[in-house]
C-alpha cells in the first residue's frame, strides 16, 4: 500500500469529460495534481472550464474517460453515493455565493457538513467547541454561533462559510472565486486568514479565481489554459 501522506491530494490523468447537447462543449485534462498540504491557484475567465473541473474533482460528475483521484479514491470507480460521500468526508468546499442558510444559526450552518460525514464528525470531536474556535480564529465577534448567518455582512458571512469548509479538518478545501466581491486589502486579510487555519490543519486547497494579483500567496499557480482544452461537442 502506498503511503497515504504520500498520496497527492488530486491527481487527473488522461480525463476527458462531455456535456451533451447542442449547447455542450469537451474538456480535456492530460494531467493536473495537487500535492498533500500545497496551495494551489487556478486562474482562468469566465466559460474557460474552472466549475467542470472543479466539478470532476468534487465527483458532481464523472469523467467519460481518465481517472480522477481525490486522497488516492478513484471517483470512476464509485457510484453516486459513494461519491457523495467522499465529498462529505474528504473536501469542504467554500462557494462564490457561500450558501449558506440565512434563518438558520452560525453554529448549524458551520457543522452541516458534519451531518452527512461520521468520519469527519468523529475528527471534529467536540463539534461546539471547534465552532467556536474556528470563529474566534477566523475572527468573529463573541458569541456570533447563536445569531441567524443572515444578519451578517458579507466579509463575515464568508468567514462562516470558510468555517463550514474547515470544520472536521477534510484533506482538501476547494474554493470558486472567494474573494471575488473582496476589495485588495480585505483579500489579503481573508487569505491571510485562511491560510493561518489550513497550516493548522494540513489541509490542501485548490482555489480558482480569475485575479492574478493571488499568485504571490500561493505555493503554486496554474493556467487553466496550461492544463485543460475546452470546444465545442460535435454535432
Amino acid at each position: 500500500m502506498p503511503d497515504r501522506d504520500q498520496t497527492p491530494a488530486v491527481r487527473l490523468t488522461d480525463v476527458l469529460f462531455r456535456w451533451p447537447g447542442p449547447a455542450g462543449f469537451t474538456l480535456d485534462c492530460p494531467a493536473f495534481e495537487v500535492a498533500r498540504g500545497e496551495r494551489v491557484l487556478l486562474l482562468g475567465e469566465s466559460g474557460s472550464g474552472k466549475s467542470t473541473l472543479l466539478s470532476l474533482i468534487c465527483g458532481i460528475i464523472v469523467a467519460d474517460r481518465g481517472r480522477v483521484l481525490v486522497g488516492g479514491e478513484d471517483l470512476g470507480k464509485r457510484g453516486a453515493a459513494a461519491r457523495d460521500r467522499l465529498r462529505a468526508e474528504q473536501i469542504g468546499v467554500i462557494f462564490q455565493q457561500f450558501n449558506l442558510l440565512p434563518y438558520a444559526s452560525v453554529a448549524d450552518n458551520i457543522c452541516l457538513p458534519l451531518r452527512f460525514a461520521p468520519e469527519r464528525r468523529k475528527r471534529a470531536g467536540d463539534a461546539g467547541a471547534q465552532v467556536t474556535a474556528l470563529c474566534a480564529a477566523l475572527g468573529l465577534p463573541p458569541g456570533v454561533e447563536t445569531a441567524p448567518a443572515g444578519r451578517f455582512s458579507v466579509g463575515q458571512q464568508q468567514r462562516i462559510a470558510v468555517a463550514r469548509a474547515l470544520i472536521g479538518s477534510p484533506p482538501l478545501i476547494v474554493a470558486d472565486e472567494p474573494t471575488s466581491s473582496l476589495d485588495a486589502a480585505a483579500q489579503d486579510g481573508f487569505l491571510t486568514l485562511l491560510f493561518d487555519q489550513l497550516r493548522a490543519t494540513g489541509s490542501s486547497l485548490l482555489m480558482v479565481s480569475h485575479d492574478a494579483r493571488l499568485a504571490a500567496q500561493f505555493d503554486r499557480t496554474v493556467q487553466l489554459a496550461d492544463i485543460v482544452t475546452t470546444g465545442r461537442t460535435a454535432a
